[in-house]
């Protein structure tokens, strides 16, 4: 059997976003300090007039991008999870969303899998604060696919854009002829009628192993791969949760105003159902082999499907 190709999709941000350079004249690149971390210099060495680099300075960066956008440019704004949710918080609330200005914003670097860089820099709250602001979108790929997808449909999509992506090498699982990346759509990847599991990010293939293992035992799983966090696909939420009676949602993010939030607080409108949200649970996380951290915190295959089994 061959090896599973795997890619981290901070690379298929940057490869993503030469291909897209080649073909759009003003998509500009920002970057703080971080371009070799962030692969925007592989954009820089392509087209070095179009990139700045703003220093350690994020929250401006969030101001240059926003008067950029105003010029007819389509800046990127590019920096670690921590520090473009976190530390530039008020800039891009105030200078970007408020205004509702065409801005994306790459987030390389999130979650707990950034591994040995440890709690400081695993930022699992930033989607729950992107969430908070009126008019963001937030994507969240699961694989090299899906991210070359999503980084263009950030483009093309008119408005603030959150795009979040990983330091760990991930399998990729959506290279094939039918796939399609539309913002907003959920993606039914395995039937089930037992429990739905809703995934996003690198959780989704994960996702996919522990609904195998869960068939071994007899219990069928519905697996939808939720790439865009805002808006959410309601109505797939809604339907899948009606057919199977039971939800389960897993992210490498807290649990806390995440997928597991914006799911839980539709259905609990729309269709109460049994649920439950796996991901970190309010606690911090630590340095150590980002492997080994998805282990420990219950985000691979075999801690979903120890979960899920016990919950249905």
């Amino acid at each position: 059997m061959s090896e599973v190709k795997k890619i981290a999709t901070r690379d298929s941000y940057g490869n993503a976003l030469v291909e897209l350079g080649k073909k759009y004249d003003n998509l500009v690149v920002l970057d703080a300090d971080l371009a070799g971390a962030t692969k925007t210099g592989t954009f820089q060495k392509v087209f070095p007039e179009r990139h700045i680099d703003c220093g350690i300075a994020e929250a401006n960066m969030m101001g240059i991008a926003a008067g950029l956008s105003t010029t007819g440019k389509v800046p990127f704004a590019s920096t670690f999870a921590m520090f473009a949710a976190g530390r530039a918080f008020e800039q891009v609330r105030n200078s970007i969303g408020y205004p509702h200005l065409n801005v994306k914003i790459g987030a390389t670097h999130a979650g707990i899998s950034v591994g040995e860089d440890g709690a400081t820099h695993q930022c699992n709250e930033d989607m729950a604060l992107m969430r908070t602001i009126p008019g963001m979108v937030i994507l969240n790929p699961s694989d090299d696919v899906e991210a070359k997808a999503a980084v263009e449909a950030a483009y093309l999509h008119d408005g603030p854009v959150y795009l979040r992506f990983g330091r760990l090498a991930v399998p990729v699982i959506n290279d094939r002829p039918d796939y399609k990346f539309e913002i907003g759509k959920g993606i039914v990847l395995r039937e089930g009628k037992d429990v739905t599991v809703f995934a996003t990010g690198l959780c989704v293939n994960e996702a996919l192993q522990a609904a195998e293992k869960l068939a071994a035992d007899g219990i069928e799983a519905k697996v939808i791969n939720i790439h865009t966090i805002k808006p959410l696909d309601e109505e797939l939420v809604v339907k899948a949760a009606k057919e199977t009676g039971k939800v389960v949602t897993v992210e490498e993010h807290s649990v806390i105003g995440g997928l597991g939030g914006a799911v839980a607080e539709v259905l609990s409108e729309k269709a109460p159902t049994k649920m439950l949200r796996i991901g970190i649970n309010d606690v911090f996380g630590e340095s150590g082999p980002a492997v080994k951290l998805l282990e420990k915190y219950g985000l691979d295959a075999e801690g979903i499907y120890k979960k899920i089994k016990e919950f249905v």
